[in-house]
């Protein structure tokens, strides 16, 4: 398998019709929704979208893509789009970061390169990686994806022949969140012979009957309060986009796909509810933060089978490969960010990966490296230390 060298490159009439679209919006109406309890709400997102229209330069962000190197490859007869940046120091441990929804590759902006390159940023070059960064089956740039089935259980498969037999690394780590955090499972559950260990900062049970049947039991007292209310919380109130996602995806595109307005709506309400920012979202992202992921989406058309990586992932379940236990058998940390969606017990943890290093972080959401990327770069480091 080969990889090709790749700049993003977006053409100058689809940012003219971008900006078209979004001067003809075609706004609803918002009542009584100042608190966010209907969905998006209308004056913040006009405001972005003024600033879209007034102040945000896509080409700078472009530039600041392209800082880094891209590749694109073809696994499976489907396109991967991935970033490469290798390790400064003595023995730098491969490890591939892994995105979830509504992310992108470019949520770990702030962690590549301190990761890579610890002595440029106040570290120990012994603690370097090489560092990888695809972006997921349908998402971004690895599209355009026309292929049933491909999930989070087939995208860790995937990525065994990317690390493999594209980068020529035997062995490997992972790391990740949302659905990053499955494909890291998967890999230390089917692959424990060549993950070195895996480093998630969100906990999912493989096989998705048992989402949100954790025993009320596992929870000590002092994560009752904290974390299981959270989470039931969520499931009542905050997964409607999944309930859609995983079901009814393609009717839901024709509209994200169609309407700049509308995706980012869509996306915004998430980077804010799963965000540790109190309900002012610009505390975590800047305006260009979110306007950067909105158009990542935009401008590759791949909200449609991003949606649909949630309707595979629960119409293709996982298949156990052994029935040891635990049943991640490669060497686990878990990073807890309090404010996360939701956080399942350390006990239930305990039972499940093969942990060897549970940290509970002072602050942080779904999206830790973007709002806390000093915190994870140093508990990514501390845990794969003992590996070198």
């Amino acid at each position: 398998m080969k990889k090709t060298p790749f700049t993003v490159s977006v053409p100058q009439q689809a940012l003219d019709d971008l900006r078209g679209r979004l001067e003809r919006t075609r706004w609803p109406a918002d009542i009584a929704n100042v608190n966010w309890q209907y969905g998006t709400n209308e004056h913040y997102l006009k405001e972005l979208v003024h600033y879209w229209l007034e102040e945000y330069d896509w080409r700078k962000h472009e530039k600041a893509i392209n800082s880094f190197a891209h590749y694109q490859t073809e696994i499976e007869d489907i396109p991967i789009h991935f970033l490469h940046e290798p390790g400064k120091g003595p023995r730098p441990i491969p490890l591939i970061m892994n995105h979830g929804w509504p992310w992108t590759f470019w949520d770990f902006q702030k962690v590549i390169r301190p990761l890579a390159d610890p002595a440029a940023h106040g570290g120990d070059p012994g603690d370097a990686f090489d560092i990888v960064v695809p972006s997921l089956p349908g998402f971004g740039f690895s599209t355009p994806l026309d292929k049933q089935g491909i999930n989070f259980l087939r995208t860790a498969d995937m990525w065994v022949k990317l690390m493999r037999d594209v980068l020529g690394y035997e062995r490997f780590a992972a790391q990740g969140a949302d659905w990053g955090a499955g494909i890291c499972a998967q890999l230390g559950h089917k692959y424990a012979d060549q993950v070195l260990g895996i480093h998630i900062h969100f906990m999912l049970p493989l096989d998705f009957s048992e989402l949100n049947v954790v025993d009320r039991t596992l929870y000590e007292p002092e994560e009752l309060d904290r974390f299981y209310d959270r989470q039931q919380r969520f499931w009542s109130d905050g997964s409607g986009y999944s309930a859609i996602q995983r079901t009814r995806p393609q009717t839901l595109s024709y509209g994200l796909n169609d309407s700049p307005v509308g995706l980012c709506a869509w996306m915004l309400e998430k980077r804010r509810d799963w965000s540790d920012c109190g309900g002012d979202v610009e505390r975590r992202f800047t305006k260009d933060d979110l306007l950067t992921t909105t158009m990542l989406y935009w401008v590759t058309q791949s909200i449609g089978t991003s949606a649909r990586y949630y309707y595979e992932g629960f119409h293709n379940l996982w298949q156990p490969s052994h029935d040891r236990t635990p049943v991640v058998q490669a060497p686990t940390g878990l990073a807890v960010f309090p404010e996360d969606i939701w956080v399942l017990p350390k006990r239930w943890a305990e039972g499940y990966y093969n942990v060897k290093r549970w940290t509970l972080m002072p602050s942080g959401g779904h999206f830790a490296p973007m709002e806390e990327p000093e915190l994870l770069v140093d508990d990514i480091r501390a845990f794969f230390r003992p590996f070198r």
